[in-house]
């Protein structure tokens, strides 16, 4: 078998050149439009072809001929982009080609590597010979050089550099780049950085020759000098604007290798910029002179965008937790109700303010707490233009007797016994009606004041009428506990929404409603498509045969599932067939449509099915709750703003719960309050948080903004402790004994509901 050793083999992006040493010719194939392919022609080839010449093995005498043809024996050969060339030498004095499966170091670039560190770390503090300092700038001003450096050695990986990987080992870098850049080393350090500030990173440029050149973006960031704030203006700034410059295509790579990294290494990246940010944010607060002012916004504006084109990467594929790129921060640094506010001028009427920078313009930034006081601040705004416009009208009132209008409040009087009754047709009377403004509640035939508490116990006794099964317009799942619209109700579009109305209404209002939807109805509120894992939270048995489905390995899917882009649904005892598409009784579910088949069903079940529910909850919801703020949120923010959340923390509860009168955190009756308490089982405390909040569910915010207050009573141990929910206001007996305050308590919240319990 004749045997042949490709020792040049130089491939580009559309043609490929083999040198065989045996034989001494050259071969190609791929396109050859002009000609690069060496056969004489402009043709394409699909299979190696003999390029032209008199090609001879090294160590073969030229032979005899008559027509004076000379011979060539190839040194080396090069290709790329429409050129192909090769070295070579006349037979008389030619040398061995080169054979690059033996690299000569000698001739390699210099590379960040173990052994150059090592070298560099022997030399003593202080100034470095001129050879190595020559060395370390000539290295660190290098893209190439940097671009050769930490590359993937095991099995030749660095090879396979594409759009899609990077042959990159990020693992080498990060550990290179601490072993280099060492505090008892400033030497090294200080010249580093001077090369890369100086030569590097102005010359990198927005056009690059070859997806290799990309290497440098994504290991620069490695460097620990990046994350040095004393280096944040003359190293990390200018490396994100060479990133922002970057053309259309290599930042398309740039984010494809940015999407497979690790997420502790993507993470990093991210870190960076944030950082960046409070860095300049923090200059900003302390002052700068008006000369500096523009380049410190230029800044924060290359920073910000930075990370903008980050979550734009992390939002198709979920690198790290959405939450990553909150800055904490945010709030103490700069008035973000007055960034709001520029930020909705600029957005609505097109101003320009004096504030080039409004952060609002990066929301991905802002955590809950940041996003609950933008909501804030729109409710505020949005009530106070409701204000104005009834000024304008000069109205008295608007409906009566159940739903009145009184500027600055819009007051809601119902009768606890027909809540529901009342509350449509308020609705059904007043289509155009403002709830942009503070909500007040009245139940009509009792003394109360509403600081609060009653506006919750409306809420919580509205949404657990209109989702009482009488009424059909839900269904429940047993297995998730949770509920979707049901297409088989027989209300109409007014009930459903009245729902979305309320839950607009909770959240403009800062309250907290038992709603047990998946989060598939926020991702649709905020115009998200729901997925198959928001199919697994509600029906988990039906999402999980759907995963089966697109895990299958084997290729009889037909006969193995037999299944069809239909679906079975109960209709009042019958069962009924339903298409997914049209003509779905006729398309089976194969291999090839399967993702298809789940995606039209989580189309169905969270869309089609119910799209005219949907959209009365939808109208009714945003009729409230229609502000551009509204954007700001992730689904689960939204969801948790609605339903709250379950992240308790009943320590810090008790941390923050203020007394008055006699009691005070060492009290007697205080200390075995709490002692009782915490030996509540969990079901308790949340029933507690019900009998003295109106809801058993804590704030989006957490404990920390639930704040209690305990005061004494007058009476003897034989009354009830009585909550007060308008204020959070627990009116507790002196208790001495700690059986007898356990049994009173559990005995007021079972009995949480009502305001006669006293």
């Amino acid at each position: 078998m004749l045997r042949f050793l490709l020792l040049n083999f130089v491939c580009p992006r559309q043609h490929t050149t083999a040198f065989v040493p045996s034989s001494g010719r050259i071969y190609s194939f791929g396109l050859g439009g002009n000609g690069q392919l060496g056969t004489g022609t402009t043709s394409n080839r699909k299979s190696p072809f003999t390029v032209k010449g008199n090609w001879l093995p090294y160590s073969t005498q030229c032979p005899i001929t008559t027509d004076s043809e000379e011979c060539y024996c190839v040194k080396r050969i090069f290709s790329g982009g429409d050129q192909s060339f090769a070295h070579y030498f006349y037979p008389q004095n030619m040398v061995p080609p080169d054979d690059f499966r033996y690299p000569d170091f000698l001739k390699q670039i210099w590379t960040v590597n173990e052994t150059f560190i090592q070298r560099l770390l022997t030399f003593p503090s202080g100034r470095l010979p001129v050879e190595i300092a020559n060395e370390i700038d000539g290295t660190f001003s290098s893209a190439g050089c940097l671009n050769g450096s930490f590359l993937a050695l095991s099995n030749d990986d660095h090879y396979k550099t594409s759009t899609r990987f990077s042959g990159v080992d990020m693992n080498a870098a990060r550990l290179l780049f601490h072993k280099l850049i060492q505090p008892d080393h400033t030497h090294i350090s200080q010249q580093v950085a001077a090369s890369l500030e100086k030569n590097l990173i102005p010359k990198l440029t927005s056009s690059l020759p070859d997806v290799e050149a990309l290497r440098l973006y994504l290991t620069l960031p490695e460097c620990p000098l990046m994350s040095d704030a004393n280096n944040f203006t003359t190293l990390a700034i200018p490396f994100g604007t060479a990133i922002l410059n970057l053309e259309k295509a290599p930042l398309k790579v740039l984010e494809n290798w940015w999407s497979v990294l690790e997420p502790p290494l993507f993470l990093k990246i991210v870190e960076l910029y944030k950082d960046v940010v409070v860095h300049l944010l923090k200059l900003c607060k302390i002052g700068i002179p008006a000369s500096e002012r523009r380049i410190l916004t230029n800044f924060l504006h290359t920073a910000f965008r930075v990370l903008e084109i980050l979550h734009r990467v992390n939002e198709r594929g979920q690198v790290i937790q959405y939450d990553r790129f909150y800055i904490h921060e945010i709030q103490d640094l700069i008035d973000i109700r007055n960034d709001y506010v520029n930020w909705v001028q600029q957005q609505v009427f097109g101003m320009l303010t004096d504030i080039p920078v409004t952060i609002c313009t990066y929301p991905f930034v802002f955590d809950a707490q940041a996003k609950t006081t933008l909501l804030q601040t729109d409710a505020v705004i949005q009530m106070q233009m409701a204000v104005d416009q009834a000024h304008r009208q000069n109205l008295s009132s608007l409906f009566l007797p159940v739903f009145e209008s009184v500027n600055p409040c819009l007051i809601l009087m119902v009768r606890r016994d027909n809540i529901v009754g009342d509350a449509v047709e308020v609705l059904r009377k007043t289509k155009n009606v403002d709830y942009k403004k503070p909500l007040k509640v009245i139940f009509v035939g009792e003394e109360a004041v509403d600081a609060g508490g009653v506006r919750k116990e409306f809420f919580l006794l509205i949404m657990r009428e209109l989702l009482d099964p009488k009424y059909g317009m839900f269904r429940y799942y047993e297995e998730s506990r949770l509920i979707w619209f049901s297409d088989k109700t027989f209300e109409d579009s007014d009930l459903f929404h009245l729902i979305g109305v309320v839950c607009g209404l909770a959240i403009y209002n800062f309250t907290i409603v038992d709603l047990h939807f998946p989060l598939a109805l926020y991702k649709k509120l905020l115009n998200k498509k729901p997925s198959l894992d928001d199919l697994k939270e509600l029906m988990p048995d039906v999402g999980r045969g759907m995963q089966q489905l697109l895990d299958y390995p084997e290729d009889d899917i037909e006969e193995a599932f037999c299944l069809n882009f239909t679906i079975t649904v109960e209709n009042f005892g019958t069962t009924e067939i339903k298409e997914l598409v049209p003509n779905g009784a006729d398309i089976p579910v194969v291999k090839q449509n399967r993702q298809d088949f789940v995606d039209a069903y989580v189309d169905y079940i969270f869309n089609k099915s119910v799209a005219s529910l949907f959209s009365a909850f939808h109208a009714g919801f945003h009729k409230v709750c229609g502000g551009k703020v509204l954007q700001l949120f992730q689904p689960s923010e939204l969801q948790a703003m609605v339903i709250g959340n379950t992240n308790y923390d009943w320590k810090e509860l008790e941390k923050n719960t203020e007394y008055k009168g006699e009691y005070w955190a060492d009290h007697p009756t205080i200390k075995i309050f709490w002692e009782v308490f915490h030996e509540l089982s969990l079901e308790k405390k949340k029933q507690f948080l019900l009998f003295l909040t109106g809801s058993d569910r804590i704030p989006i915010l957490g404990m920390k903004c639930l704040k209690l207050v305990i005061q004494p009573t007058g009476g003897g141990e034989g009354y009830l402790p009585v909550a007060h929910t308008c204020f959070n206001l627990l009116d507790l007996p002196k208790y001495t004994d700690k059986e007898t305050l356990k049994s009173k308590l559990i005995q007021a919240i079972d009995h949480y509901e009502g305001f006669s319990l006293v």
